[in-house]
């Protein structure tokens, strides 16, 4: 049950999701990994003996600023993404860092022990961890130059306790240099897997609004055929009705012939919106699959579609509802899916024609959408009309397998 429960909220997340959890995660074991490197670089046998009080105080800050750390790259991440984010982690992260290095080198030996008594103390390199514990928040919750400027002061901070600590200028000159370096590394890794973080959220944005922009327009293709059918119809019934009311009310028998004008435009106008209604609710099948293909290509989706050599000889109204169907199922695959692959093929099986559609990418739990979720019961209801049947089987696991079969 312990198992089961993080690998059902994994399939729960979406692709954005998952991905900004890989970006977590490879951040924050930026801060785990220099827990162990400061405990072996305390615990290294080439320690001197009098290396003891420094050891026990870098175990301590060590464990404490892989703490502090790992809440800096939470918050600090959290307002890279504009949501609410407490930066004032990165100041205790950056304060701790600078007291901690400072108590190490000072605590500290001077120099680098029995195998090395000339070179820099095993201290140095755990302040020089500690300044990449600190810096790594800096560069995601900060602007770059500003992150860049917190690291240069933080150096200068730590520079005194290096020398007050033994180490001789030119050593501490090349040692802070190979921090800087390091650091600079650190930054552009962090700053990157925030950066693409950010970009994966953007990318899925922007499908969610390429979905609604699609359901936008043909609604505005809808409203502007009607209004063209209707407006300059409805202004003629308006102008007429008017002069048979002044024709009636003055006893002229012209008042009739103008009412029976105005009852023939409103019954060619009944016969015009029907028109329209049966144009906008007509989908020819080709043409919904060579635009299926491209609308699921333009997002990422690869398109596999199989309509067969004979689909030109399927009754019209069969290739109508079969095409409606390919527009909803491409409404569908991109509002409550991230699929990756999707296939659509047409057979003929026992006098009926059976059109396939199936889909990836399906999450365990259902993506939220704008809409009421009458997308399939509106096709089951235009498929009945043509003594067809809709019909959802089972799937592998984040597969959405639909078919639609039509009597010939």
């Amino acid at each position: 049950m312990g198992v089961r429960g993080p690998i059902r909220r994994w399939r729960g997340f979406g692709k954005p999701q998952r991905a900004e959890l890989y970006f977590r995660w490879s951040l924050y074991l930026m801060a785990l990994l220099m827990l162990p490197v400061n405990l072996l670089v305390s615990a290294s046998p080439s320690n001197p003996p009098s290396s003891g009080t420094a050891v026990q105080v870098a175990l301590v800050l060590s464990l404490a600023s892989t703490l502090v750390t790992l809440r800096a790259y939470r918050t600090s991440l959290d307002h890279y993404l504009k949501r609410p984010g407490d930066r004032r982690w990165l100041i205790v992260n950056a304060v701790l860092t600078v007291a901690g290095s400072w108590a190490v080198l000072l605590l500290g030996p001077s120099g680098g022990g029995p195998a090395n008594p000339h070179g820099p103390p095993f201290t140095a390199v755990i302040a020089s961890a500690m300044l990449g514990a600190a810096v790594g928040p800096m560069s995601v919750g900060l602007p770059l130059r500003w992150a860049c400027l917190g690291g240069l002061g933080l150096m200068l901070l730590v520079a005194p306790a290096i020398l007050l600590a033994g180490v001789e200028p030119g050593t501490a000159i090349g040692m802070l240099v190979g921090t800087v370096i390091g650091l600079a590394v650190l930054v552009g890794s962090c700053r990157s897997l925030a950066w693409v973080a950010a970009i994966v959220w953007e990318l899925d944005a922007a499908r969610e609004a390429q979905s609604r922009l699609a359901v936008a327009e043909e609604r505005l293709r809808f409203s502007r055929d009607l209004h063209d059918v209707m407006g300059r119809n409805l202004t003629t019934i308006a102008l007429k009705s008017e002069l048979a009311v002044q024709l009636a009310r003055r006893g002229r028998p012209e008042a009739a012939d103008q009412m029976a004008e105005v009852q023939k435009i409103a019954q060619e106008s009944q016969r015009e919106v029907r028109d329209v209604i049966r144009g906008y609710r007509t989908a020819d099948l080709h043409a919904e699959a060579i635009g299926a293909r491209a609308v699921l290509r333009s997002a990422d989706v690869a398109c596999e579609i199989d309509l067969g050599e004979d689909a030109d000889q399927l009754p019209a109204p069969v290739q109508s509802v079969l095409g409606w169907v390919i527009r909803e199922a491409t409404t569908n695959v991109l509002r409550h899916s991230e699929a990756g692959r999707c296939l659509i093929r047409l057979r003929r099986e026992d006098g009926r024609a059976v059109l396939e559609l199936e889909n990836d990418g399906v999450p365990a739990v259902p993506l939220p959408s704008q809409g009421g979720g009458t997308g399939l019961r509106g096709l089951r209801e235009r498929l009945a009309a043509h003594d067809g049947e809709l019909t959802v089987p089972e799937a592998a696991p984040g597969t959405f397998r639909m078919l639609a079969a039509v009597p010939l």
